[in-house]
């Protein structure tokens, strides 16, 4: 039994892609269509559907929002009793319906063509009354539903999600949208601090890290790592270029040894050519190179422009910061 649920549950992602795959060349050309129909109008972009087709619409919104576009929802129903009050002469108009022929949305046409605006159909029929009535009608339909009895939304409702995706990937690309346009309007959570944040900005300086030369006993290095305990001393050279560094981990094997640390020295323990990190470099940066890898890096070096090590940034840090 739990094998066969499996099954269901793969299919369904199976099925999914391939419904998205099948529709890849044939909405290519019109979802570009639709972003010189967006990028023509300095004015919002409106989008409605009703049900699941409105929930998709409120994401779409969101994502064109995000991006530097302005979008809002317009639900089809409440349009009609005072929510056309929102657009302004011109705006484009995004209607999303698996059928192309919902009530509420065929309603609209009328009202939309009186205020000029572009309409642009998302559409699971092309062979609708709205695919007749829209100025550009993507194809979005598919050859079934994936779930057991291919009768609910699902993979009709996941190729409109990613259409939406493409209009703004297309979106983004048109207007060379950046990292740093995406920062201005994510200023808040995690997302905002690894596109802001920089290693300086919350890095431990110098003088709060412990520093040892080669020749430093390990007993000293210690005492140097208890007065500042950040997880590692620095080993540096007298022109603060970085040699290598010794963490908590290297001393704790070292006395699983039974290592005399009154007569070894810190270059017997170091790791040498330590991973580093730029002082100017983003939190996102940090993240990919102390996580995206088989045995996490609970430090990191941090090395300035002129190559001199400036100090040391923690992961500890970094999650700290994530909760301020």
């Amino acid at each position: 039994m739990a094998s066969d649920l499996k099954l269901v549950s793969k299919n369904v992602l199976i099925g999914e892609a391939e419904q998205m795959i099948s529709a890849a060349d044939r909405i290519s050309d019109k979802v570009v269509e639709a972003c010189k129909i967006i990028d023509d109008h300095p004015g919002k972009i409106v989008i409605s559907g009703m049900g699941k087709s409105g929930l998709i619409a409120q994401k779409i919104a969101s994502t064109l929002c995000s991006i530097g576009n302005k979008a809002v929802f317009l639900h089809p129903a409440e349009a009609v009793h005072g929510d056309l009050g929102i657009y302004a002469p011109g705006d484009p108009t995004i209607l999303i319906s698996k059928s192309g022929a919902t009530d509420e949305i065929l309603r609209l046409i009328p009202i939309l063509k009186d205020f000029n605006s572009p309409l642009i159909g998302i559409l699971g029929n092309m062979n609708s009354i709205l695919s007749n009535e829209v100025d550009l009608a993507i194809d979005a339909s598919v050859s079934r539903e994936v779930d057991p009895l291919g009768i609910v939304p699902t993979a009709s409702t996941t190729l409109t999600l990613a259409i939406g995706d493409a209009l703004a990937a297309v979106l983004m690309s048109h207007k060379n949208f950046k990292r740093e346009d995406f920062a201005k309007l994510h200023p808040a959570g995690d997302l905002g601090m690894r596109l802001k944040l920089t290693v300086k900005d919350i890095m431990q300086p110098i003088e709060k890290v412990a520093v040892v030369s080669l020749e430093t006993n390990l007993r000293n290095a210690v005492i140097k790592m208890t007065e500042n305990p950040q997880g590692a001393a620095l080993v540096l050279d007298e022109k603060s270029l970085l040699l290598g560094i010794v963490t908590e981990g290297d001393l704790r094997r070292s006395l699983a040894q039974n290592v005399d640390i009154d007569n070894s020295e810190v270059e017997e323990v170091m790791s040498r050519k330590p991973i580093t990190i730029n002082i100017n470099s983003l939190m996102s940066e940090v993240l990919t190179l102390m996580e995206n890898r088989e045995s996490q890096i609970s430090v990191l070096p941090v090395i300035a422009d002129d190559m001199r090590c400036v100090g040391l940034i923690r992961i500890h840090d970094i999650y700290q910061t994530r909760l301020l």
